[in-house]
């Protein structure tokens, strides 16, 4: 099986599994990942949210109101006191 089939077929609660084991740097077991484990983990993460989730649900979405067309007066730029 290719990977990107294996992906496609990969129920949610392994990814959900998948995305906990790098939140927490451990596999439900407790045992550490390393950092290749991590690698893999990070990777089959990225791109089962390509192929399964809407964009603002993926793994580091940023919400940017200009992306959307839309302008809000609540938002303000950023000025940095020196």
């Amino acid at each position: 099986m290719e990977y990107s089939e294996a992906i496609r077929q990969m129920p949610r609660h392994q990814y959900d599994a998948l995305k906990t084991a790098l939140e927490t740097g451990k596999w439900p077991d407790g045992k550490n990942l390393s950092p290749e484990q991590r690698k893999h983990c990070m990777t089959a993460v990225i791109a089962y949210g390509e192929m399964h989730l809407a964009e603002d649900e993926r793994v580091g979405y940023i919400y940017n109101p200009k992306h959307d067309h839309c302008e809000s007066d609540d938002v303000q730029p950023l000025k940095w006191d020196k």
